[in-house]
């Protein structure tokens, strides 16, 4: 047996982090960035929220540092509820607002925080308690989430969306999900990943990969959108493509909610 320095300091650093995390959720360092949505004419349709960890001595924490942690030690449910919970305020004060009053938000949401028995309730009560608009709420899930027990995902959906509440599937189309599921879960939307778009001007496989995004949802009847869009040949190419809701850099970085744009 040997010794590796390496191992011991990632050990120490996760037990770092893990502790620090608790100190986050108990002094509230997090932050909710808002990255715009936009439709054909560059007009604002919704948000997508990401979370942000400010730490009182090194500052901005990557969420690739510290989310994995957070749902390795469940830690990503009290977080994920604060999430929601900020959101439904932000819905519900943005529906005093002529300019912003029809914005949805779109919130992620982890494997293990919907797997709770208590999910479709912690949603209704954050709504209920903010008095945000439920049709203005979009729930995120990833791609990789399908592959679990689908009689409860349904469940929990279609329970949510009799509510008003929204479904879309993030970065669809990098997991290995069946096709066979999207007939199966009453969905609202499909997102093209980043990684498709980003070379979608001179790659062939990403671009017919778009299209078969673009071409599903249609057939499905399901709204689709685009993220990662930084160029405006991008945006035309998925545009002349079918799609006509995008996400990116082009449109808007992430930003704090008094330095969005609308």
């Amino acid at each position: 047996m040997f010794f590796n320095p390496k191992m011991q300091a990632d050990v120490n650093t996760k037990a770092e982090i893990i502790q620090e995390l608790y100190a986050a959720i108990s002094n509230e360092q997090f932050e909710l960035y808002y990255q715009k949505q936009t439709d054909d004419y560059g007009h604002a349709i919704g948000v997508e929220v990401l979370l942000r960890w400010c730490h009182p001595m090194k500052g901005m924490i990557s969420p690739a540092q510290f989310i994995p942690i957070a749902e390795d030690t469940g830690l990503i449910v009290p977080i994920g509820q604060w999430v929601l919970q900020q959101a439904c305020q932000t819905l519900a004060s943005w529906a005093k607002e002529s300019a912003k009053e029809a914005l949805t938000i779109a919130v992620n949401i982890s494997a293990i925080q919907f797997n709770k028995n208590n999910f479709v309730q912690t949603v209704l009560d954050a709504l209920h308690h903010t008095g945000a608009n439920p049709r203005r709420l979009k729930l995120e899930l990833t791609e990789s989430m399908l592959v679990s027990d689908i009689a409860d995902i349904k469940t929990k959906m279609s329970a949510l969306q009799q509510h008003g509440v929204m479904f879309s599937i993030d970065d669809f189309g990098t997991g290995y999900s069946s096709l066979f599921y999207l007939k199966q879960l009453p969905l609202n939307q499909l997102k093209i990943d980043q990684a498709f778009v980003r070379d979608i001007l001179v790659d062939d496989n990403d671009r017919a990969i778009a299209q078969s995004v673009i071409t599903l949802s249609q057939s499905l009847k399901l709204e689709v959108i685009a993220e990662g869009v930084e160029t405006q040949a991008q945006r035309a190419l998925l545009q002349s493509m079918g799609c006509n809701a995008y996400q990116g850099y082009l449109f808007g970085k992430p930003c704090s909610i008094d330095e969005l744009e609308i």
